[in-house]
């Protein structure tokens, strides 16, 4: 009994000093580009985060990825191929996550996985009361996403799609 009631206090004195993201406040947004010309935007949502004293998690729902730069026929082609096993294979992999280790002048310091393949990652952030932005850039190649990358496939022309994908994120805590 005392074991029970001891471990109740404990889930309750953690979940009371969690402080977990305002995700209706925060917004977080990717963008991928070819090397020459085109380039696409859009918001990605978050199905959990929690931040607290430097440390934290972030879990994407990848099954939510927009672009907002394009419409109608070319937007529904453009979603399909990118949620594809070409890109993200979000059927397989419909989360990715970025684990925060610590917070520490002006840089964030942790984990990026994505399709099960996890990265450090140090990323630049600011601080602004309860609010944190930052810009996340990462070399998608490292993750399996390798599709229209130049240093795995020759002749692609001006078709080549830059390997670095960028995050940029605004999260709130409560």
């Amino acid at each position: 009994m005392k074991f029970t009631m001891l471990l109740f206090a404990l889930l309750v004195s953690v979940s009371i000093n969690a402080e977990t993201v305002n995700l209706k406040k925060s917004s977080f947004t990717w963008k991928g580009a070819k090397i020459v010309g085109d380039s696409h935007t859009g918001p990605i949502k978050m199905k959990e985060a929690v931040f607290k004293n430097g440390k934290g998690y972030f879990i994407a729902d990848m099954t939510t990825i927009d672009a907002t730069d394009l419409k109608g026929e070319w937007k529904t082609k453009f979603l399909k191929h990118i949620t594809s096993d070409d890109f993200f294979a979000i059927k397989k992999y419909p989360t990715a996550k970025l684990e925060i280790n610590k917070v520490d002048n002006g840089y964030m310091y942790g984990k990026l996985t994505v399709k099960d393949k996890s990265h450090d990652v140090t990323v630049p952030i600011t601080k602004n009361g309860n609010t944190y932005s930052g810009e996340l850039g990462f070399d998608r190649t490292k993750y399996g996403v390798i599709y229209g990358s130049g240093n795995f496939f020759k002749n692609l022309g001006d078709k080549i799609i830059a390997d670095t994908i960028t995050l940029n994120f605004k999260f709130v805590t409560k």
